[in-house]
């Protein structure tokens, strides 16, 4: 038989390229525009964006590493307005000027690439997630149906599947969300719609007053959470924490007994695994006996500390996540996966996420389509565009795989056990406590204060202290560190390890520069 084809017989599935080739019409003219062909000029919109790709190259990524680069270059709102052209005209303008406004864009933006940002629970640059976001930015994808995006639901399924066998799952289910807030959400009315499946079709109407618990140090969406989806702050029961910042399991108990005998109908526990301030953990099994006891739903906000997971060495510090009933963990913080990397993890396996969300548009998720529409899992989510938010994750993962993201926190956590000795070396640096997660919580104290004793004016004028500096090294440019009062204390600093470009020599450069920054104050 001739390998060569008979070119009036194609075989299925090509196509004749000049059948892709439009070919040149007489221009039509309807309701006054005249219809005759593409009106983009896809030459200048190329060039474009390769000039553009060169200045971030040049502006962003290389100068990401770079600790003679300035954090930030501090302008006030007004004056910042003044500085960028924000006003939107009514005729484009050229690419010069798009390109320079792309220019000050990147100028008067916060480095979180900087070695020396450590203002947030996210920083540095992952090359890796980068190019990733880079592909999902020109592709735009759109991750509900395998038919418009077959690749990218593929990966998030492969992610799901890897970071449930970290939990410590057999199986499971899982979504990316756009935030661990939303992760959050979901599940709070996961666990709603598990305990009154009624409610999606019938409302609140009839339903006994439903309560949840959280401890005193939890992430303030559960408050947000709450509150949108109609269940009230006023049904949170906060469990009081001990001195490092964890849930007390006997307090919880305690609650959901009272709860009880007042008539409340609980029926949520939220756990969390690496809190917003002082990065603490909660006991996950002394939580979850308690709430098989009572038959509530755990959910962990891993949001934060679900990194831990990776490392072999720290996981101990989510002792007992395996028992949850779901996991909120975001990869865009520890692992910088870029935000936002965000996923809720389910324990169940019997398609509770779908038949809570799911509304069965029929434009989308048509049952008769030609390949298996179990893939077309975007009717689990409560959007209905979505981002590809995994595939940024899993470019990380291949490129670095379990070993290097262990390598990642593990190196994380040893900076900050340096941090930590560094600075009870120190005069005028105090410890809150002692950190087991990468939150180093401190206060500096100046030279003025060191004389007296810690009483009420003492602890007033110390409160003025990190505010001070912080706008200080913000003007300066030189670092970006957070701080805040917490629960009776006084405003202290808050410092995160994250990024592998941070050094040890950023760590020293950290307590010089605070010490620096307020000596005279």
């Amino acid at each position: 038989m001739s390998s060569d084809q008979d070119p009036e017989f194609p075989v299925e599935g090509e196509t004749d390229q000049h059948e892709l080739v439009p070919t040149k019409k007489s221009a039509v003219l309807v309701d006054g525009v005249i219809l005759n062909g593409p009106t983009t000029d896809a030459k200048a919109g190329e060039k474009f964006v390769e000039e553009a790709w060169r200045l971030i190259m040049e502006e962003v990524v290389l100068k990401a590493t770079d600790v003679n680069e300035k954090v930030c270059e501090w302008q006030p709102p007004e004056q910042l307005k003044q500085l960028l052209d924000l006003e939107m005209r009514d005729t484009g303008e050229p690419h010069h000027r798009l390109l320079e406004l792309c220019r000050d864009v990147i100028r008067y933006s916060v480095k979180t690439n900087h070695p020396r940002f450590f203002n947030q629970l996210y920083a540095g640059l992952d090359y890796y997630s980068l190019v990733a976001r880079f592909m999902t930015e020109a592709l735009n994808p759109s991750v509900y149906t395998y038919e418009v995006s077959p690749v990218f639901l593929l990966v998030e399924e492969a992610v799901l599947k890897k970071m449930i066998e970290f939990i410590g799952w057999k199986e499971g289910d899982g979504i990316f969300n756009p935030g661990g807030s939303v992760s959050n959400m979901y599940a709070m009315n996961l666990a709603r719609y598990k305990y009154c499946p009624e409610i999606k079709e019938k409302g609140l109407s009839g339903l006994p007053r439903l309560i949840l618990f959280t401890s005193t140090e939890c992430h303030y969406s559960m408050k947000k959470a709450a509150s949108f989806l109609g269940i009230g702050t006023e049904n949170i029961c906060f469990v009081e924490t001990d001195g490092r910042g964890k849930m007390i399991p006997e307090e919880l108990e305690k609650q959901i007994w009272q709860a009880r005998k007042q008539g409340a109908a609980p029926f949520l526990v939220c756990a969390t695994s690496g809190t917003t301030v002082l990065g603490a953990f909660d006991p996950l099994d002394e939580i979850a006996d308690v709430c098989e006891r009572h038959g509530l739903w755990l959910h962990v906000d891993a949001s934060w500390g679900g990194s831990a997971l990776m490392s072999r060495k720290h996981r101990r510090l989510l002792q007992g996540i395996h028992r949850a009933d779901s996991v909120a963990w975001n990869p865009h913080k520890m692992l910088m996966a870029g935000i936002q990397c965000c996923a809720l993890l389910v324990k169940d396996k019997s398609d509770l996420l779908k038949k809570c969300y799911s509304a069965k548009a029929s434009y989308l998720f048509q049952q008769d389509k030609f390949y298996d529409v179990s893939y077309d899992t975007g009717d689990k989510s409560i959007q209905c565009s979505r981002r590809a938010d995994a595939f940024k994750f899993w470019m990380t993962w291949k490129a670095l795989g379990t070993l290097g993201l262990e390598e990642r926190v593990n190196r994380a956590l040893a900076l900050s056990r340096y941090l930590v000795e560094e600075l009870k070396k120190r005069e005028g640096f105090k410890l809150l406590i002692e950190p087991e997660y990468a939150n180093i919580c401190f206060w500096y104290i100046p030279p003025s204060l060191r004389e007296m004793g810690e009483g009420p004016e003492f602890w007033e004028k110390l409160n003025l202290v990190a505010p001070a500096i912080k706008e200080r090294m913000m003007k300066k440019g030189s670092l970006m560190l957070g701080y805040q009062p917490h629960r009776g204390k006084v405003n202290f600093f808050r410092q995160v390890v994250i990024s592998p470009q941070v050094s040890r020599e950023d760590m020293d450069f950290l307590l010089d520069e605070i010490d620096l920054l307020g000596r005279d104050m």
